[in-house]
């Protein structure tokens, strides 16, 4: 601990820790995704689906094994941050540090560099995967957790904001969000994760619907409304048939993650944003 009961943290130690996670999130499938993926396998009754499932899973077998990425497009590093208000960070500055370690994982464990440093005129690679995108929660404590959820663009730009009115209710959330699904069809290679976000306002929305696909798989909101929304929103989405890689079938989403917030009284805000069957996101707590 340092003076006046802070706890000092050395930036060196999270440039060290991002550098790990990002390798480890692009190649290590979440547990819990696995094991969605293999009561897909049992439930989908589409033959070409579930051949499609197996082949999934293989994939993420190989990547497990051999330390090597599940997807091609190892994404846009999507930094979130706990801090705890009694740390201090010394040694320097932060997002440098971040970024540091995001450059040695990226470089050092030969994942895809995606980024570009202009997004209209010369869209010209920066060579390293930064700047990473960093959010950063002032949390009561002494630790520092860091989430890298590499975000890929096939599921990135199936992505959607609508500002609904509150007329709108339950109905029109739900046909928001599964018309969202829907368009996408097979390009966020399904199945799919989806997260939404509902409430806020219209930055914070899009916010809360990339933190939704954080939640581990099979987990549900505390809120047991938003459970049940859930729930029926994963019904109607595998209901439509676009099935494993968009070759039909009942499984395409492995779960609907909602997080919600309180917004303005002529408003509602409704985010989705979606993750592919490698969802790839990894913590570490410092």
């Amino acid at each position: 601990m340092g003076c006046n009961g802070l706890r000092e943290i050395h930036v060196s130690d999270v440039t060290a820790a991002m550098k790990k996670l990002c390798v480890s999130a692009n190649c290590n499938v979440p547990r819990e995704t696995i094991g969605a993926l293999e009561r897909a396998v049992e439930t989908e009754e589409s033959p070409v689906g579930r051949e499609v499932l197996k082949q999934i899973l293989e994939n993420h077998r190989i990547a497990r094994e051999e330390g090597v990425p599940a997807c091609q497009d190892t994404g846009v590093a999507m930094v979130f941050l706990e801090v705890g208000q009694d740390v201090h960070f010394v040694g320097g500055d932060l997002y440098a540090a971040i970024n540091e370690g995001v450059r040695q994982g990226y470089t050092e464990g030969y994942l895809r560099k995606s980024l570009v440093n202009d997004p209209l005129f010369k869209r010209v690679n920066t060579g390293d995967n930064t700047p990473a995108m960093i959010y950063v929660d002032i949390v009561p404590g002494t630790n520092v957790k860091i989430t890298v959820a590499p975000k890929g663009g096939g599921a990135e730009n199936m992505s959607g904001v609508a500002m609904l009115t509150p007329a709108a209710g339950v109905e029109g959330v739900k046909k928001f969000v599964v018309e969202r699904v829907q368009k996408a069809g097979s390009n966020p290679c399904p199945p799919v994760v989806v997260g939404v976000g509902i409430g806020g306002t219209f930055d914070r929305v899009a916010l809360l619907a990339k933190k939704a696909l954080l939640r581990p798989v099979g987990s549900h909101n505390p809120d047991p409304v938003y459970a049940k929304l859930e729930e029926e929103l994963l019904t109607e989405i595998n209901n439509l048939g676009i099935g494993p890689q968009g070759f039909g079938g009942r499984t395409t989403a492995l779960a609907v993650n909602i997080e919600y917030a309180p917004c303005h009284i002529a408003s509602m805000p409704v985010a989705v944003n979606l993750n592919c069957h490698v969802g790839p996101h990894e913590t570490v707590v410092l």
